[in-house]
């Protein structure tokens, strides 16, 4: 390994072991919190949410909106993660400027923000597929991608069985069926939803809306990212593994 592969080895150990964890009782508070204010809110909004979540993902897996970004060849993994990081970048701000700007607008600018970030954390997940070098428009990466915003948006619990499927991706994509209309859109925007609703709700309060849809927003945003770099990372050594075996 180069010093930078090595270094990137430590940075994804770390990062398995976090995915890998039990629940925690703060999980498992959070979780109960999260069911009780649930209850709290109106079924319009989550209905609006629910509606969002499930219109994007199905325009991720049988839409052409996405495949923009042709796969990136010829370049080492230091420069694909410099231009990876630049656009994680790029989207946070733009993020939080979106998020500052809904949320000063009261209620219904503010729900508006649900589809137009989940807009661009699909946006900017189809990029950095683009940078390691993978093409969408096989529909198993674009499952892949959507694995990916399991890991950053749900529960430790559902986190250690999406986990699984992504640590040997290889096998995994292998027995995926052809049919793409059996992904489990339900489970996964059930978990997306409770996992922001906490942050997001707070960006619906007259006063404080647009500070907290500017700073939340923005840590989304990198959460996101960082997990779409350590998800990647996993294939890139795992297949420099495998052809070293070959």
């Amino acid at each position: 390994m180069s010093p930078y592969e090595t270094s990137v080895q430590n940075e994804l150990s770390y990062w398995q072991q976090q995915m890998q964890k039990p629940p925690s009782t703060a999980n498992r508070l959070s979780k109960a919190l999260q069911s009780r204010m649930n209850r709290l809110i109106p079924n319009k909004v989550h209905q609006l949410i629910t509606n969002a979540i499930k219109q994007m993902t199905r325009a991720v897996l049988f839409g052409a909106g996405y495949l923009t970004k042709p796969p990136v060849d010829g370049l080492t993994l230091p420069q694909r993660e410099a231009a990876v990081v630049d656009r994680i970048n790029f989207y946070k701000k733009v993020g939080a400027a979106e998020g500052g700007a809904t949320g000063a607008g009261g209620l219904w600018w503010g729900l508006a923000d649900f589809p137009l970030l989940l807009s661009l954390k699909m946006k900017m997940l189809f990029e950095i597929a683009a940078l390691y070098g993978h093409s969408v428009s096989d529909y198993r990466e674009r499952l892949f991608i959507l694995y990916i915003f399991q890991l950053a948006f749900s529960s430790q619990e559902r986190r250690q069985t999406v986990y699984q499927y992504m640590a040997d991706w290889a096998e995994h994509s292998r027995q995926l069926p052809e049919d793409i209309n059996q992904f489990d859109w339900l489970t996964f925007q059930q978990e997306y939803r409770d996992y922001i609703d906490l942050a997001k709700m707070a960006q619906l309060i007259p006063g404080i809306g647009a500070a907290v849809g500017l700073v939340v927003n923005y840590r989304l945003l990198n959460q996101l990212g960082i997990t779409a770099m350590n998800a990647y990372r996993m294939r890139w050594l795992a297949d420099k593994a495998s052809r070293l075996v070959e």
